[in-house]
């Protein structure tokens, strides 16, 4: 992939901005209840960076965050949802035991979202015959069983 590509993106009032350099480290569509929830939709694009190549570059004092494992007493989470505390628009995920920063797709500007696979599809309520790989919940290289579902 192309390292030099940079990219720009911000919450939906503005006020908090973030740039983003290099590719992706992955795209794909995730289908489990807790992104569908979060993202308020029936399926959630995303895209996955290395941490060195996101920064806010505007309003990080207005980024709220939660993380629902911890805030539910249970082990460290896996997933810090960020958001603007202005308009209430989600601008990233970190995932801490990934090593990856989430971004949604949407909320990147000028970005051609290109998904390579789906993940937790053994949960969708939104079927999607797209002829990629849809795993039950993620592949083994991110830590998952690998397993794939028919479409």
């Amino acid at each position: 992939m192309n390292q030099s590509s940079s990219y720009q993106g911000k919450c939906f009032c503005g006020a908090v901005e973030f740039s983003l350099s290099g590719e992706p480290e992955a795209m794909a569509y995730c289908h489990c209840s807790s992104c569908r929830q979060w993202s308020a939709g029936p399926v959630n694009a995303f895209t996955l960076w290395k941490p060195e190549n996101f920064k806010i570059t505007q309003g990080a004092d207005k980024i709220g965050a939660f993380d629902k494992i911890a805030a539910t007493g249970q082990k460290a989470g896996t997933s810090n949802r960020k958001w603007c505390k202005t308009c209430g628009s989600h601008v990233f995920i970190d995932h801490p035991t990934m090593g990856v920063v989430d971004v949604p797709a949407v909320v990147i500007d000028d970005f051609t979202f290109s998904p390579g696979f789906h993940v937790h599809y053994q949960e969708t309520v939104h079927p999607m015959k797209d002829g990629l790989p849809k795993f039950k919940d993620l592949p083994a290289e991110a830590g998952g069983s690998g397993e794939e579902l028919a479409e």
